[in-house]
């Protein structure tokens, strides 16, 4: 059953969730490569794409569309100068790394996409981060496969449960994320 699914909708999955925010899809594809369901040059091509192709839509969503977006949802102005604090004094390293800081993946795109970095440069930079990103979620999602047969012998039969242990991990700590990025923000 779960090998169906996988076999089915694995790679689109990984996609879409990359696409979105996608730390948790990578490493479930990571293990589900791991596990033979799923190929890892594939989970990380799929990952690289769907990392660059959401990242560039946020970009040009905030060279576009910022004042719009910023109207509607206000309470974006404060991560907002954050970035731009960082973007002043790491420009290249935030555009390369800001996949690793979770939370912050959409709004950094956005607000890269509001400041007077070229095109050209951040899509250049932007694929060079996707690809170690993608690379080195993936892999590592591989390789917790491998960590956790050494201390499961009979694996196949918890795989079920570990798949939806990692979702369920993942979930809390999006659900987490955006709960905080909610609450309203307050002077003292």
């Amino acid at each position: 059953m779960i090998e169906n699914q996988i076999d089915t909708y694995g790679y689109l999955a990984i996609l879409i969730g990359t696409f979105l925010e996608g730390e948790t899809i990578l490493v479930l594809g990571g293990f589900a490569a791991h596990r033979g369901y799923l190929h890892l040059p594939w989970v990380i091509l799929m990952a690289f794409i769907g990392s660059l192709l959401g990242d560039q839509l946020f970009f040009f969503l905030g060279r576009w569309r910022s004042q719009v977006f910023l109207a509607r949802h206000p309470v974006w102005n404060v991560r907002i100068e954050k970035v731009h604090r960082l973007l002043e004094r790491y420009r290249t390293p935030l555009i390369l790394m800001f996949r690793f800081l979770y939370g912050l993946r959409t709004v950094i795109p956005f607000v890269i996409g509001t400041s007077t970095v070229p095109t050209v440069r951040f899509i250049f930079l932007n694929a060079l981060g996707a690809a170690v990103w993608a690379a080195s979620v993936g892999a590592g999602g591989y390789l917790f496969g491998s960590a956790l047969e050494l201390f499961i012998i009979n694996i196949k039969q918890f795989e079920a449960h570990v798949f939806g242990l990692i979702a369920v991990i993942g979930g809390f700590i999006w659900a987490g994320h955006f709960f905080a990025a909610e609450e309203p923000v307050t002077n003292s």
